[in-house]
């Protein structure tokens, strides 16, 4: 349809997204990552309240889009940033939990591989980062001396789970020292659609004590996490 949405899911027109975008889940953080950090900064989608801004960091242009919570809202927004409005960078800026004591509450975790919880046993369909994207975003955490480990994750689609304490018993068992619904996700549909990806999440609860972070301090929480995807944005070519 003429002058309409390009997708169901979004009503941004041809260029209005940079070609390196930032995806936190929740809409309000999208929102927050926009007004705090970019300049000359204009909204470019509010179809479902999934909240998309485009504008500039550092003299660079970038665009963070919502793509709410677990994978196929997930896979939907990915897909349509790169099939119908031509993004080639995609980092996610979202939350994970500790599977370990040595990943604590409020640093950000640079996954270097993940997989879906159903595949850690067959040790299949492991997926990366690009590797230059995931270099960039441990050197910006340094520069910046913000905490921050980097290491394998794991992505399950089930947040409710009737065995809470013992369901990722495995995945610890191979080494793994985080979980998230998305980051597994995003790097196969980066190897599938042949964008380039990174994950960059900051660690909100602790699946092991079950400590968690309050909700009141989440936005600024993720500072940190914006602040190293915002310096990957600029250094790419």
């Amino acid at each position: 349809m003429v002058g309409g949405p390009m997708t169901p899911h979004n009503e941004a027109s041809p260029g209005d997204y940079a070609e390196t975008v930032l995806v936190p889940g929740d809409p309000l953080r999208a929102k927050w990552i926009a007004e705090t950090f970019l300049d000359d900064c204009r909204r470019v989608n509010n179809v479902r309240g999934a909240i998309g801004f485009t504008g500039f960091y550092k003299g660079k242009r970038v665009s963070v889009q919502t793509t709410g919570m677990g994978r196929p809202s997930f896979a939907i927004y990915i897909h349509e940033l790169v099939a119908s409005y031509g993004v080639r960078t995609i980092i996610r800026v979202g939350s994970c939990g500790a599977l370990t004591a040595s990943t604590p509450l409020r640093d950000i975790f640079i996954a270097e591989r993940a997989v879906m919880d159903f595949d850690v046993a067959a040790g299949d369909a492991i997926g990366r980062p690009d590797p230059e994207l995931a270099r960039l975003a441990v050197e910006a955490a340094r520069t910046a001396a913000i905490p921050f480990h980097a290491g394998p994750m794991v992505s399950s689609d089930i947040f409710y789970h009737p065995e809470p304490e013992t369901r990722f018993d495995l995945p610890r068992e191979k080494g793994i020292t985080a979980v998230d619904m998305e980051t597994a996700n995003l790097f196969a549909l980066s190897s599938a659609l042949g964008f380039r990806a990174v994950s960059i999440c900051t660690i909100v609860d602790s699946l092991l004590t079950g400590e968690e972070t309050a909700l009141s301090e989440r936005q600024e929480l993720f500072r940190t996490a914006a602040i190293v995807a915002l310096d990957v944005a600029t250094a790419i070519g």
